[in-house]
């Protein structure tokens, strides 16, 4: 632990936070707590009324405030240096991690969006949000709309059906892994009370080379399945990097994230992996604390001292101020996945109300840089609200592999790897009637049944994945090995529930890994299903679901979605995307 310390500090005695090209405000002390909620109309005293986090469905109860949060986005390439190595970066606003949107249940949610990149289109996704009644908005190339070309813009309005804390990202290629992502923050009812929200904690891995260079290596011939190993991991954007291993510019002691704990206070921290491929194992030294909420679930509270969360999961965590008044403490991120074995541990520090600033803490803690499972068991969250998955309507069975093409090793999901086409999105396509997708398209039409429930066969042993459904929270019912029997993991009348669910490696290449996951049909769209990790999406682990045919058919979508098409294809006319992967 010390050597951690000694080579990320490079033997200096204090913490400093330089202004590095890039830098958002988030991990600065400077960083104000949140509010219980935005200013609004209130009823009932709350902008939610009366509802609560354990006697209201979330799915079917969600307020109406009449009230809309903007934002005005330019996104542009930058040199950013996130650990004081300079890299080519794609950011909103000139930030990263880019800007936060913060809004209450039941608001709407406006983001106008101007593409400023010069070669290449963007699109953004609004992580979890459910787009219920804005199916179109999800922000998924080649699934919900054409790219936004470069110089043009793009407005997206969707609403706030969840509330908790989320992320948003690019969809378009692996962008959000050069940093084109953010937090979300929607304020809602709590299920645990506490004194002070200090906000965002985002955790990433990060890498010396631009995502361009990235995929490249990922698609490149004779891949036999080897990922690109990331240079470091940051805590909202930061952390130093040890500059005697890399011949890159470097600047030493480029500055840690910091926050501000109080003795006698409890502290929401909203942690979110918004990494591209390595899970990330949670911890502050000398505290336990308290977990809340999993994605957009609150859950009955359990307290432990770490957790580790798959790519695009959140867990909402209360930390207890057990510490003296003069006390700072390392708060840890160790990066669970493929890394050059240089820095794979984030620290930030944590000062107590009476400590000084640019305190550097002694604390240790040996076992918080040991990677454990990434919340691999469905059963082990109980959700706060109640609800039962009941029987499904039916039952898909998908089987996953990977292998050559001939020229790129890819994933299969049923012998399909998907392939996107950036200039006809598939819900625009159902929208007009034309239901012949091409196969490598990877649609499942699930017509109108009430709930499906898919099991996920995993015959491949190298790596678990982080499974992520549009659209819908999922049932987690049940995780294992071999040949699904029937069982349901935890509480059958209340299972774990969350929008991103943990899919193991499989034990060999005879016995597959299986999850096995349920969702009710309650929301008419075109789905994506995949897996998180940007290099697996890249290389093709995705399905589509398609929800409701006909209801799909009578979607009201709005006439910017076809105008934008017709600029992407004109974009195109003249320059040619370099599409060289799934698109996503």
């Amino acid at each position: 632990m010390e050597n951690v310390v000694s080579d990320l500090f490079n033997g200096v005695k204090s913490v400093t936070q330089k202004k590095e090209p890039g830098s958002s405000i988030l991990g600065t002390l400077s960083v104000p707590s949140l509010p219980p909620w935005l200013n609004g109309p209130l009823s009932q005293g709350f902008p939610w009324g009366n509802r609560t986090a354990g006697g209201t469905n979330p799915y079917t109860e969600y307020p109406e405030t009449g009230v809309t949060r903007s934002y005005t986005w330019s996104i542009s390439n930058e040199t950013i240096s996130p650990d004081g190595v300079p890299v080519a970066g794609i950011v909103a606003n000139g930030q990263f991690p880019g800007p936060m949107i913060e809004a209450n249940w039941g608001d709407w949610i406006e983001v106008t969006v101007t593409n400023n990149l010069p070669d290449q289109g963007t699109t953004l996704h609004w992580h979890a949000l459910l787009q219920k009644t804005t199916q179109w908005m999800d922000g998924v190339p080649a699934v919900d709309q054409c790219p936004i070309p470069p110089g043009s813009t793009f407005t997206y309005r969707f609403k706030a059906e969840l509330y908790g804390t989320s992320w948003w990202h690019s969809h378009y290629d692996a962008q959000y892994s050069s940093g084109l992502s953010g937090p979300i923050v929607i304020h809602g009812p709590n299920n645990v009370n506490y004194d002070i929200d200090l906000g965002p904690v985002m955790m990433t891995d990060w890498y010396h080379e631009p995502y361009e260079v990235l995929v490249a290596e990922v698609m490149g011939p004779n891949n036999s399945g080897i990922i690109p190993p990331s240079n470091n991991n940051l805590i909202n954007g930061r952390n130093n990097y040890p500059c005697n291993s890399t011949s890159l510019p470097c600047t030493l002691d480029s500055g840690v994230s910091e926050f501000r704990f109080q003795s006698g206070k409890s502290m929401r921290l909203r942690l979110v992996n918004h990494g591209a491929e390595a899970g990330q194992k949670f911890s502050i030294d000398n505290h336990n604390f308290q977990v809340i909420a999993n994605d957009f679930v609150p859950i009955v509270p359990y307290t432990t001292n770490s957790i580790t969360l798959g790519i695009g999961q959140r867990a909402d965590i209360v930390v207890n101020g057990t510490g003296q008044p003069t006390d700072a403490v390392w708060m840890r991120a160790v990066a669970c996945g493929t890394t050059d074995g240089i820095s794979n541990e984030a620290l930030a520090v944590v000062y107590y109300e009476d400590a000084k600033n640019g305190t550097l803490p002694t604390t240790s803690d040996p076992s918080a840089e040991t990677c454990g499972a990434v919340g691999l068991s469905a059963g082990s969250e109980t959700p706060f609200y109640p609800m039962a998955p009941g029987e499904p309507s039916t039952t898909i069975n998908v089987n996953i592999t990977a292998g050559s093409n001939g020229t790129q090793r890819l994933w299969y999901m049923n012998n399909s790897s998907f392939r996107g086409d950036y200039n006809s999105p598939t819900l625009l396509e159902a929208k007009v009637g034309n239901q012949s997708f091409a196969p490598d398209w990877n649609v499942y039409n699930t017509g109108t049944n009430s709930s499906i429930r898919m099991i996920w066969y995993n015959y491949v042993p190298e790596q678990s994945h982080p499974m992520h459904l549009h659209g819908h929270n999922i049932f987690a019912l049940a995780t294992g090995y071999g040949e699904y029997d029937g069982h349901i993991d935890g509480d059958p009348n209340n299972p774990t529930r969350r929008d991103v669910a943990m899919l193991a490696a499989a034990q060999d290449e005879n016995t597959p890994a299986y999850l096995v996951v349920q969702w009710n049909q309650d929301n008419p769209g075109m789905w994506p299903f995949h897996c998180h990790i940007a290099w697996h999406i890249a290389a093709g682990f995705m399905i589509q679901i398609f929800e409701n045919p006909n209801a799909v058919a009578n979607l009201n979508i709005p006439s910017t979605f076809a105008q934008t098409c017709r600029d992407w294809a004109s974009w195109t006319n003249t320059h040619v995307p370099d599409e060289i992967d799934s698109g996503l």
